[in-house]
């Protein structure tokens, strides 16, 4: 299982942009955890490795994601309606907190590692159960007997609240609550316009190709083309994994379930993800953008496909000079009182963030770094090295 340690550090775009302001609570988009090739064409969910699931189990019934910045219940709640679920997780009183809630279906998407299945979660960090769903705050856009579920399988979709057991049917839908560590902020604009055929997620800091490709290929056909894309002067396009597919998702629109302003020829179609199902090899993940479901298809079937740049770190004007991280060593990490930094240079700068972008330490030429006042939380150390700069991201235990 691939795991990095990971925290958000913002900075603004001041592209052409379009009114649309959002609520950010989920710092970065963490990675799908799928961390095995299943084909020889470059261009799959395994080849790229960006903000890779890093759990913190906190000893409490409750663990940290360093990605996202949220807290999470370790063993959800049980079988419940989704009316139960929603009052459950506001009154939940758990580790010494009770501003618990229901998450979006954003938020439970980020938690599944696509690795594994049944659950499509990491077993070591949340407690393995009979849930075959788990309910999230969002209702189908005009159909409110509708509700956003993630599933076992590693999926989301929208499904009648009277599928559960509590409600007279026969599935097993669990509420799993959430908190925010630090409180969310509003975002001016979602999306900006490039003006050169790209779109950023301001969320995400991903960039998109703004008009799909208006032929449909089979999944690693995809992958290909994707690869030998040239827009915008970049050539680093690749084919979006899963959750950065599914992040594009509006759960307040359908009939396409993405913001047509802004991708006014996504139309309602399937695309591909690179995201390989692990039980099914010969099947990948696609959303279907009627609604915003997440499922599967064989991999030589034909559908559409959006292109995705970046690597969803919320960190820009960093990666341009980027230093080798071969170039960087920082241990321990996990810290708890002391970091010894070396670089090959031996003449360096850095300086620490807090997940606000306080700016906490500044200095040069340092080796060994005491924080043992630092409170436990997720801290971003920024290292110069003449005219070049990288980024390590440190969890203070």
């Amino acid at each position: 299982m691939k795991h990095t340690l990971s925290i958000a550090y913002f900075f603004f775009l001041s592209f052409l942009s379009l009114g649309q302001s959002v609520l950010k609570t989920m710092n970065r988009l963490p990675d799908t955890g799928e961390n095995v090739s299943y084909t020889a064409t470059f261009g799959e969910d395994n080849d790229f490795s960006f903000n890779s699931p890093f759990f913190i189990i906190n000893g409490d019934g409750t663990v940290t994601d360093t990605i996202t910045g949220l807290m999470w219940q370790m063993t959800d709640g049980g079988e419940m309606t989704y009316e139960r679920a929603v009052n459950y997780s506001d009154t939940l009183n758990l580790a010494g907190y009770s501003d618990w809630r229901l998450p979006d279906a954003h938020e439970s998407f980020s938690i599944l590692n696509e690795q594994f299945v049944n659950p499509s979660l990491d077993t070591i960090v949340f407690t393995k159960n009979a849930a075959e769903y788990w309910w999230t705050k969002d209702k189908q856009y005009g159909d409110t007997t509708k509700i956003w579920v993630t599933n076992a399988g590693g999926g989301i979709g929208n499904h009648p609240k009277s599928e559960t057991i509590s409600a007279g049917g026969v599935k097993r839908f669990h509420a799993r609550a959430v908190r925010d560590v630090i409180l969310p902020f509003s975002i001016p604009n979602h999306f900006t316009d490039n003006g050169n055929g790209t779109i950023t997620d301001n969320l995400t800091n991903l960039i998109w190709q703004k008009i799909p490709n208006s032929d449909t290929l089979s999944w690693e056909q995809s992958l290909s083309y994707a690869d030998t894309l040239t827009l915008a002067g970049a050539t680093d396009w690749r084919l979006p994994n899963i959750k950065e597919l599914q992040s594009l998702n509006d759960e307040s629109k359908s009939n396409p379930s993405i913001n047509t302003t802004y991708f006014p020829g996504i139309g309602i179609k399937k695309y591909w993800s690179s995201t390989t199902l692990p039980n099914q090899t010969t099947k990948s993940w696609y959303l279907d953008t009627q609604f915003g479901i997440t499922t599967y298809d064989l991999k030589t079937l034909k559908h559409y496909f959006i292109c995705v740049r970046g690597n969803a770190s919320g960190i820009t004007g960093v990666t341009e000079n980027e230093i080798l991280e071969s170039d960087i060593l920082v241990y321990p990490n996990p810290f708890t009182s002391t970091i010894h930094l070396y670089s090959k240079a031996n003449k360096h700068s850095c300086e620490l963030y807090n997940t606000t972008g306080q700016l906490i330490y500044s200095g040069s030429a340092i080796e060994e770094l005491n924080l043992s006042y630092l409170s436990r939380g997720i801290y971003l150390l920024k290292i110069k090295v003449d005219s070049k700069t990288t980024t390590v991201h440190l969890v203070k235990e």
